[in-house]
């Protein structure tokens, strides 16, 4: 399972460490704008998507300098820029320092995601390149469940210093991926094979010529507003307003969905093996769907019977792990069989803009439908959402050839014609 180049292994390695930061702030940003803070609900919401309105912006940008000068310069950039902003986010106390400290976190996110898939896929072969994304995302999360449960035991909303220290220790967590990209000049340098002008200029345009990849953006976008996005914002949102639970139950669903996905990956990647790789994104739309239905049933248990609440909050995580089991492995791998390696870093940075604009959705409508007492109107959206996103991912299938699809031993058999 462990990929053959230990460059690889090493970034692996700084994935587990970085992430442990994440998970100490990604239950708590939300209630940190709020509770601690003092901003509104609405301005909260708007907070977290202006993080991703500068996601958006950047991403585009960042494939571009990732295709021209290489992965590992612009990687650096970026996460010397995050783990500035999160120090700064720790002494944010007014709406403008919020805004002000999310915007460098999130030019420095921009080509997180992009560059480091990037450098994975350069450092593996595609035989092995989707367990090696399956590993990436079960060290990922193992990291995240450590340091939620971490951050679990320190927060206290009555003591501003403890969530100061969690912000903290997360800029801290940035030094160590640092270290392993200034470790290693010989890798992540430019990828691009064809410097004519004009591939460069035609960078975008040619990515976005390519259906089956139209295709596999429009799901991911669809999928991500109605998944991803509604995390940090509308799930955090609707398990304290509507579900009625404290933010330490929220910190344990999603300590209990980092540890299914540690506990399960592995296993799934195995069994992914040689399988249709967009059927399995159909069933991640499924998955996310159901998910959202158990938290709405905690929403109609609320304060009136808050086992049963709590119980569904974080049934709602450990289900929504299941369909990230199956997406994490698969996405990557298929936007980077359909990419060219001119043109790799642009490719996965439009994966980053999805991304970056559901980032935007997500927080901007979770927020205010929630705070106005729309939570099952919320619910609704979001579970339709989920059923478009799989009918997208089986209409994908027919644009594909047999081995773009993951089934490796029909390599050599003709794209199909359109």
């Amino acid at each position: 399972m462990l990929p053959q180049r230990p460059e690889a292994r090493r970034l692996l390695a700084g994935v587990l460490l970085s992430f442990i930061g994440r998970g100490l702030t990604l239950p708590f940003l939300f209630i940190y704008l709020t509770d601690v803070r003092g901003l509104s609900d609405a301005l909260a919401g708007i907070a977290v998507g202006w993080f991703g309105v500068v996601v958006l912006a950047g991403s585009p940008i960042s494939g571009t300098l990732i295709d021209r000068y290489g992965a590992r310069p612009v990687l650096i950039a970026g996460t010397t820029a995050q783990l500035a902003g999160s120090l700064a986010l720790a002494f944010a106390a007014t709406p403008l320092t919020v805004f002000a400290a999310l915007t460098v976190a999130a030019a420095g996110n921009a080509p997180a995601w992009s560059g480091n898939t990037v450098l994975l896929t350069t450092l593996t072969g595609e035989q092995e390149r989707q367990r090696v994304f399956g590993l990436q995302f079960t060290l990922l999360n193992l990291g995240v469940a450590v340091g939620g449960l971490i951050a679990g035991a320190i927060v206290d909303v009555t003591r501003p210093a403890t969530f100061q220290l969690i912000y903290l220790l997360d800029g801290a967590t940035f030094l160590v991926p640092l270290a392993i990209l200034l470790t290693m000049p010989g890798v992540g340098g430019r990828i691009a094979r064809d410097p004519s002008p004009a591939r460069v200029t035609g960078g975008y345009r040619t990515v976005l010529r390519d259906r089956p990849f139209r295709r596999l953006v429009l799901f991911g976008l669809v999928l991500t507003t109605c998944g991803y996005a509604q995390v940090e914002v509308g799930f955090a949102a609707f398990s304290v307003r509507v579900a009625d639970v404290s933010p330490r139950v929220v910190s344990l669903a999603l300590a209990a969905n980092s540890v299914t996905i540690v506990l399960a990956q592995l296993a799934v990647v195995r069994l992914l093996q040689g399988r249709s790789r967009s059927l399995a994104l159909s069933m991640v739309g499924a998955l996310f769907g159901l998910s959202w239905l158990v938290l709405g049933a905690g929403g109609l248990a609320g304060s009136g019977a808050p086992l049963a609440a709590a119980l569904a909050v974080i049934g709602c995580a450990v289900v929504f792990s299941l369909g990230e089991t199956l997406l994490q492995p698969v996405m990557p791998a298929l936007t980077n069989a359909l990419a060219t390696d001119e043109l790799r870093g642009r490719y996965n940075a439009v994966n980053s803009i999805n991304f970056g604009i559901s980032g935007i959705i997500g927080p901007i409508s979770a927020g205010p439908l929630i705070g106005a007492g729309h939570g099952t109107l919320w619910i609704g959206l979001l579970l339709t959402g989920c059923l478009v996103a799989s009918l997208l991912a089986l209409s994908l299938r027919r644009l594909l050839t047999p081995a773009q699809d993951g089934f490796a031993s029909a390599a050599a058999q003709p794209a199909p014609a359109g």
